[in-house]
């Protein structure tokens, strides 16, 4: 069934501040926020009646905010990401209303498949950004995709909402400085209600100006009354054109009014006797309508009123009739489709042996040279070259808009990079250490990982993890990561062991519409120099590389442990004369075992080796995957050779016996073989 046609009211979706002295612009503010209000109202009905699954925070009361910045806006090139209260700004930014009801029925008609929930939902085909519920968030997300736009040379501005319980989220501060020193037009709007949840904002902060807090980021800050539309889309207006015409942040905080509590479920009972009714007494749509119907316009309101009821019900009707959502797909969609082969030119060839630092260098460089979108990032890699002097020079070569050190804020800085790649441009991240990648865990594992699945939209980002242990660095700087990333699903990753590999592994991840975490470990940037060359079949990293061939047993491992394990085989087929197939993983996510598979099923023993600690290690995932077919074949139980179950040690005598060396491999082999 097809939703009814949109009355001509609601096809007018902008406002310029040259409408703003005209009775239209006022009529046209009212009609949408009364639509929100509709809305918002019969949602909470349909909940009620167990219609609508989950729950629902309504934006009743939040209108005389929403709605005016939704219509300033402008949607053809502006970036908004809505929270919680911003039903009546996604109405006006794109789409049908069904589409939004539907997202609410969680139905065949809802535009995130029913894989998210609620006001979950935005439309990143036209730079409305999904938000997640971990709050403060997509503020950077925001200033990314605001930045791609200045870059295409369009002059957008951002609009990242947050509550005044959200305001003292770490991300909220990060991306708020993130903003000032990229001078980046983003409007940062606190939708000040005075409650967070339950707290009131006595318990949440000392100053009651949250607005001040601009001056700290050296940018224009502001509270504005919420409770007069018309003074809204004036002070709006001005603020707006202001940040468009000097490219510069602003924060405003916004007075608005909770008129139905955090959520369906709230039963407001942690407010004071008589203070809902004061709220409720402050609601600014009936004062607004009173004050157009005082200046002559109150057949033309019935009428708006009238129209707006006809539509939310008929809306409803056929929203409600859609079918249920189909699970088909929904593994398939994990990921976003296998993108073509970039036409990259088939060069350089490196005149001489190099180390994988300058494999990784020299595939930095061919993307800067050769894909104008993308752009490099992270703490110290510009001037100084990255903490392992991987990015050495590449600021000096390519310009500081390509190549730029960010402030030490892991979150924002991902959040960031996420916003310029759903937007067309595409980030390759460097943290100093796998280990600081903790920081920005929400941002990796629940935004980018999900966005394809529960938005459709592809996230083509690298995000570079030198990690990994034997270099004296303690318990925070050598960490061995994949274990805990990769159990979310959503993520490639691949994990070279030599420069080749390398080389080719930044030019796979990079062309990928998905994000990849590019492991590197850091005992092997500098381990020797190997040849490297342009290499068509660079793809091939996605897929494990047979690096002995033998009878004995299957060896699978990666990373450093792929030179010990080598050395090892070597070791056992002179002393033993034991050989083995032994096999370079390096794509940890999606895992391609087939080779492998066969490998077992002719030598009917599995010894899996890595860096990692055993418990909850990634090399148990890998038995799993690998014995769960053929297992009653199997000629002995599989040998898994991990670190021990410690935090990293720091002495170098500590650090040896906490992880795998070659003595040991050969050890637990030999042991194994008895």
């Amino acid at each position: 069934m097809k939703f009814p046609p949109t009355p001509a009211l609601f096809t007018h979706r902008d406002l310029r501040l040259s409408d703003l002295g005209q009775p239209e612009s006022l009529l046209r503010t009212y009609a949408w926020m009364q639509l929100a209000r509709t809305g918002d109202n019969r949602i909470l009905d349909l909940f009620r009646q167990g219609l609508i699954r989950g729950t629902v925070t309504g934006g009743q009361g939040n209108e005389a905010l929403i709605v005016p910045l939704a219509l300033l806006a402008d949607k053809a090139i502006d970036v908004v990401s809505f929270s919680h209260r911003g039903f009546g700004g996604h109405l006006i930014w794109s789409g049908h209303l069904g589409d939004h009801l539907c997202q609410y029925f969680a139905n065949s008609g809802s535009p995130t498949k029913a894989r998210e929930g609620n006001i979950h939902h935005g439309d990143p085909a036209n730079r409305s950004l999904p938000m997640i519920s971990h709050l403060g968030i997509m503020l950077s997300n925001v200033v990314g995709t605001t930045d791609s736009q200045r870059r295409l040379g369009r002059p957008a501005v951002g609009f990242a909402f947050f509550g005044d319980g959200s305001s003292s989220t770490g991300d909220v501060h990060e991306s708020l400085n993130l903003a000032a020193v990229l001078s980046s037009p983003v409007v940062f709007v606190i939708e000040n209600n005075k409650y967070a949840y339950s707290t009131p904002i006595c318990e949440q902060f000392v100053s009651p100006n949250l607005f001040e807090r601009a001056k700290g980021y050296g940018i224009e800050g502001f509270a504005m009354d919420c409770s007069d539309p018309a003074h809204v889309l004036q002070t709006l207006g001005r603020a707006i054109e202001q940040a468009r015409t000097k490219c510069r942040p602003v924060l405003i905080e916004a007075h608005t009014f909770r008129l139905r509590g955090h959520a369906a479920y709230d039963t407001c009972d942690y407010m004071e006797p008589g203070e809902a009714e004061a709220i409720l007494a402050q609601d600014p749509l009936p004062k607004f309508r009173a004050t157009l119907a005082a200046a002559g316009h109150g057949a033309r309101l019935d009428a708006i009123d009238a129209e707006v009821h006809a539509f939310t019900e008929a809306t409803i009707k056929a929203a409600m009739a859609l079918p249920p959502v189909s699970p088909a797909g929904m593994a398939e969609e994990v990921y976003a489709p296998a993108a073509a082969p970039m036409p990259w030119k088939a060069e350089p060839v490196a005149a001489e042996k190099i180390t994988m630092a300058q494999a990784i260098n020299l595939g930095l460089r061919k993307i800067l040279t050769e894909r104008p979108e993308s752009v490099v990032l992270g703490q110290d890699i510009g001037h100084y070259g990255g903490a392992f002097k991987v990015t050495e020079g590449l600021v000096e070569d390519f310009g500081r808009p390509r190549v730029f050190s960010t402030p030490l804020c892991e979150s924002a800085s991902t959040g960031y990079a996420l916003g310029l790649a759903v937007n067309g441009h595409r980030a390759i991240e460097e943290f100093q250490f796998a280990d600081f990648a903790t920081e920005a865990t929400t941002q990796i594992v629940l935004n980018a990982a999900t966005y394809h699945f529960r938005a459709g939209q592809k996230c083509p980002v690298v995000f570079r993890f030198p990690c990994g242990g034997g270099l004296t660095f303690g318990s925070f700087h050598s960490q061995e990561m994949e274990s805990a990333f990769l159990s979310f699903p959503g993520l490639k990753a691949l994990y070279p062991s030599n420069p080749q590999d390398a080389f080719n592994a930044l030019l796979a991840a990079y062309e990928d519409d998905n994000p990849v975490i590019l492991f590197e470990h850091k005992a092997l940037y500098r381990h020797g120099k190997h040849p490297v060359k342009w290499d068509p079949a660079y793809r091939d990293v996605w897929s494990p590389a047979k690096l002995r061939a033998g009878d004995h047993a299957t060896v699978v491992t990666y990373g450093e442990m792929t030179l010990l394990a080598g050395e090892a085989c070597d070791f056992l087929a002179g002393e033993y004369e034991k050989t083995f197939d032994l096999f370079d993983l390096r794509a940890l996510a999606p895992l391609r075992l087939d080779a492998i598979k066969a490998s077992l099923a002719r030598t009917g023993r599995l010894v899996v080796i890595h860096e990692g600690r055993r418990t909850h290690g990634f090399g148990a995932e890998l038995v799993a995957r690998l014995t769960e077919e053929h297992f009653s074949a199997l000629k002995a139980a599989p040998l898994r050779i991990a670190a021990l179950d410690l935090p990293v040690p720091f002495a170098p005598e500590l650090e040896a016996a906490y992880r795998p060396s070659r003595d040991k491999i050969v050890d637990a082999i030999a042991a194994w073989l008895g």
